[in-house]
């Protein structure tokens, strides 16, 4: 359920989307492993498949939820309410969750290890340039709510 509360400031302060952070690490790992696929079990392509399937359906999940509550999906707005139904119940980033899967499961899937070697990379940025802002902006805008909130529910899963 959203607990409503007004919006203060501008938002979290991040200027571009986060899952370009994904495009890009994955398009690097992709440029580094231009003439190199690995082959490798049916087993991890299926495997990768369902990664890729998890992950987009908890990606949109949370999109969903945000849509559903009304508030700012893209995060240079004010969030208008701090959500935590849905998949925001077990962890306070589906969609960076979403976004880490597809990436994985889609590296297995066409063959490619390089871009698993570059997702570190895509997830300390992520970490750095986006969800310290947000999570700076959201105990600013919700104080007590979202401190109570962030210790009940993990950041990942």
């Amino acid at each position: 359920m959203p607990l409503d509360q007004p919006p203060r400031g501008h938002g979290p302060g991040v200027r571009f989307p986060p899952p370009f952070l994904f495009i890009l690490g994955f398009l690097s790992g992709l440029a580094a492993d231009a003439e190199s696929p690995w082959r490798s079990s049916p087993r991890l392509e299926v495997l990768g498949v369902g990664l890729m399937a998890a992950g987009l359906s908890l990606a949109f999940w949370g999109l969903w939820t945000f849509y559903r509550a009304r508030t700012a999906i893209l995060p240079h707005k004010p969030a208008s309410r701090l959500v935590i139904a849905g998949p925001y119940r077990f962890t306070r980033n589906p969609m960076y969750v979403g976004l880490t899967s597809t990436y994985m499961g889609l590296a297995l899937a066409i063959h490619r290890p390089w871009p698993l070697l570059f997702l570190p990379l895509v997830l300390l940025a992520l970490w750095r340039f986006v969800m310290r802002r947000e999570e700076r902006y959201l105990v600013e805008a919700f104080g007590r709510e979202y401190e109570q909130y962030r210790r009940s529910v993990r950041r990942w899963i």
